[in-house]
């Protein structure tokens, strides 16, 4: 499991689609017209943003990734517009001109940060002569030398009339194509690599699912039947599923904290996936990122983008829960850690009843680095430590109490009578033990100063122990 995101510098991706301008009107609601049983808004101001599969281009150049984008527009003041928003993005648009048709455009009144009323100005781009069709074929297959990987980004407005046909060169030049689907049609996206429906766009083509395994059989059966590498099922507030050939589904439960607007997270999935994929990530990572992607997007308002900060945010999520690890989701932790540079501490113990000494103790620990790990003994290890009426407390509450602690960052249990498979898995910079020891009595020294780090004896604060304090309270 990735511990950060990867370098996204070098990834290559290819958007095509239907490409909108988004437009946002916002003021406050302070009467009911006269005229009419609605609300009047005092319009105080009008944001353009870049829609449809636009926004998936901004995702993916948010990340740090190289994009190009081909779409369909109108030669008119929306377009102009468009290309306003897009400029200073590092996106590449290419734009293939209709005379005929106004660029598309999705009006929204908010008050409040809510949406009143939406308001779409298109006209269907899939009419005969409606764009010059061969000129984007043409353009789309001049462009795929220079990606990794291909983004086809359906909206249902038509500018993917010939899906299929820019599958197939796709395909054949050697790239990996996601689809990102609309409508009910699916035949005509065969051969692609994955497809990311929604379960109600699933359940439009494949028919209603009478419950889970149902719905999850359906979904494999219509991958089975376009020939796909595989189908990734966004679940709203289930999260998302991979479903690939002769392996098991892959459930990725949803990550949100909290939900403020839906409104693009589709687009956040299929650009972090294709610029995941095209940095070189195998597809159940991709898979996980777009779903750490799809929680941030969410708690934003309007189509929004991901940056690389606030992914590599969301992979360290902050709260007690985060900070108690087991051994491999501890071992990841500690080689994102030292890829920055951070100088690791561990210290190890049963601390069954945490007193003030402990917290002096670990803040001493914490100031010689800057990541302390705590090694918890478990259940078994303390009661063959310290007899059968020990531990007062069990490892899972001893473990949260000192992840509550400022001065600790991770908290691992150990089930041994020593930490030193631990430490020699961990290999610290500096390993701490506090009480009257000789550096090399202390469990895991030779392995750590064999690796050229050091190991400290702390003085325990007199008056302070947790025997001390069992004697106390029976007498």
């Amino acid at each position: 499991m990735r511990t950060s995101p990867p370098d996204f510098s070098r990834a290559r991706v290819l958007v095509v689609g239907d490409v909108m301008l988004d437009r946002y009107w916002t003021g406050p609601v302070q009467r009911i017209s006269p005229e009419a049983p609605v609300p009047v808004v005092r319009v105080r101001a009008d944001h353009v943003r870049a829609g449809g599969a636009a926004n998936v281009a901004l995702n993916v150049a948010s990340l740090g990734a190289r994009v190009r984008l081909i779409g369909v527009v109108g030669r008119d003041e929306a377009a102009r517009q468009l290309d306003e928003a897009l400029d200073g993005t590092g996106i590449a648009a290419e734009w293939i001109r209709t005379e005929r048709l106004p660029t598309i455009t999705k009006l929204r009144v908010l008050s409040r940060n809510q949406q009143l009323l939406r308001m779409d100005f298109e006209e269907a781009l899939d009419v005969a002569g409606a764009f010059d069709r061969e000129a984007l074929r043409d353009l789309f297959e001049q462009r795929l030398a220079d990606c990794d990987v291909v983004v086809c980004s359906d909206y249902g407005k038509g500018t993917l009339s010939d899906v299929a046909d820019l599958i197939a060169a796709a395909r054949a030049a050697g790239k990996p194509v996601l689809v990102d689907p609309k409508g009910t049609d699916y035949a005509r996206y065969a051969g692609a690599s994955l497809l990311t429906p929604n379960v109600a766009e699933l359940e439009a083509v494949a028919g209603a699912a009478r419950d889970e395994a149902d719905l999850l059989g359906r979904a494999e059966a219509l991958q089975a039947r376009l020939g796909l590498d595989g189908l990734l099922l966004t679940r709203s507030e289930k999260g998302l599923s991979l479903l690939r050939s002769a392996q098991a589904p892959l459930h990725l439960p949803a990550v949100a904290r909290e939900v403020f607007d839906v409104t693009g997270a589709g687009d956040t999935v299929i650009a972090t996936l294709a610029a995941a994929l095209a940095a070189g990530v195998e597809l159940p990572e991709a898979c996980r990122l777009a779903n750490l992607a799809a929680g941030v997007v969410v708690g934003k308002l309007g189509t929004a983008s991901v940056s690389v900060a606030e992914l590599d945010a969301a992979l360290h999520p902050q709260g007690l829960d985060a900070a108690v690890l087991d051994e491999p989701a501890l071992l990841a932790r500690v080689a994102a850690e030292r890829e920055k540079g951070r100088r690791i501490v561990v210290t190890n113990g049963c601390f069954d009843l945490l007193h003030v000494g402990h917290v002096k103790y670990l803040e001493a620990a914490r100031a010689l680095g800057d990541l302390l790990i705590v090694a918890v003994n478990d259940d078994d290890s303390v009661r063959r430590l310290k007899g059968p009426s020990r531990p007062v407390n069990a490892c899972a509450d001893r473990m949260r109490v000192l992840a509550a602690l400022r001065s600790v960052d991770c908290v691992v249990p150990f089930a041994e009578d020593t930490p030193a498979r631990l430490i020699a898995s961990v290999l610290p910079d500096v390993l701490v033990k506090g009480g009257d020891y000789r550096p090399e009595q202390i469990a895991g020294h030779d392995v750590v100063t064999a690796s050229g780090g050091e190991v400290v004896v702390l003085d325990f604060h007199a008056g302070y122990s947790t025997t001390g304090m069992l004697e106390r309270a029976k007498s």
